[in-house]
């Protein structure tokens, strides 16, 4: 696939060379993060779960009381084009929706006309023996909306830089109370005695939607699930631990602060567990 600069993209209704694609100074997702965003996966040249992310994008639209711009045919329509544009056959696919462009203030005008657009990525193909990832614990220093899939994405560009430095694929997000809340840009999970722990949604998560199919696939397997918080201390001593998200589907997890999980290698629930869901998901198309 070409370059960042070179793909085509989308933007306000038109298909344009990366380069060539601008917005405003004024707009609110540059001033504010007022805007709201979806990650999609894409596998054999097919969106994973789309009518789940659409439900979920507007649910952020509404919540914070953004008008939806489009239909589900315009949204299929975009994400179509830009797939075949882009000769895209793995990977994952952005979209962005902000509130518009006005004077800087505050309050916004309940008239606004949405800022859309949006870009494709390459990914590593699914079918390649996950090796297991490495992450490093930071503090949750977010906004308490966390359901809510806006762009503020600065408390965990802190946490994944922090992790990043100190040689780890990712950030796991620990609360004032030392209960894991997710991953940087992931839902987080850990198998203890052949039980799937998952902390529950509420407003301190993301409702994970690649988790949310994750969840259902485990439970058609017969794996036990326990919809609970827990802490730091159980994930470094768990049998097993595992991400799921849209570019990631479901990864292994085997080091924590440089410490092993269980055997320090990918555990056979959470690769027999990925190997149904990407089944799952592709049965889905």
């Amino acid at each position: 696939m070409a370059s960042y600069l070179e793909q085509t993209v989308y933007l306000n209704g038109a298909y344009l060379k990366g380069r060539d694609a601008k917005i405003s100074i004024f707009d609110r997702g540059v001033l504010f993060a007022d805007s709201v965003y979806e990650g999609l996966g894409v596998l054999d040249g097919q969106v994973v779960d789309l009518w789940n992310h659409l439900a979920r994008l507007r649910r952020s639209l509404s919540q914070l009381n953004m008008p939806d711009p489009h239909t589900d045919e315009a949204y299929v329509a975009i994400f179509n084009r830009l797939i075949a544009a882009n000769d895209m056959d793995e990977g994952f696919l952005y979209l962005q929706i902000t509130r518009g462009v006005a004077d800087r203030n505050y309050v916004y005008a309940q008239d606004m006309t949405p800022t859309v657009f949006a870009f494709v990525q390459v990914n590593p193909d699914p079918a390649a023996p996950p090796t297991g990832r490495s992450m490093r614990s930071h503090p949750d220093l977010r906004w308490k909306r966390r359901d809510i899939k806006t762009s503020n994405l600065l408390g965990q560009v802190m946490a994944k830089t922090a992790a990043d430095q100190a040689g780890a694929y990712e950030a796991l997000m620990i609360d004032d109370d030392g209960h894991v809340t997710e991953g940087g840009a992931t839902s987080f999970f850990i198998v203890r005695d052949r039980v799937v722990v998952a902390r529950p949604v509420d407003n301190s998560i993301l409702h994970g939607i690649t988790r949310q199919t994750m969840l259902r696939v485990a439970e058609e397997m017969g794996y036990d699930i326990a919809q609970r918080r827990f802490t730091l201390d159980e994930a470094l001593s768990a049998d097993e631990a595992f991400l799921t998200g849209a570019s990631s589907y479901v990864e292994p997890v085997t080091e924590i602060d440089g410490q092993p999980i269980g055997s320090g290698a990918p555990g056979a629930y959470t690769l027999s567990l990925r190997a149904r869901y990407l089944d799952a998901v592709r049965a889905g198309f």
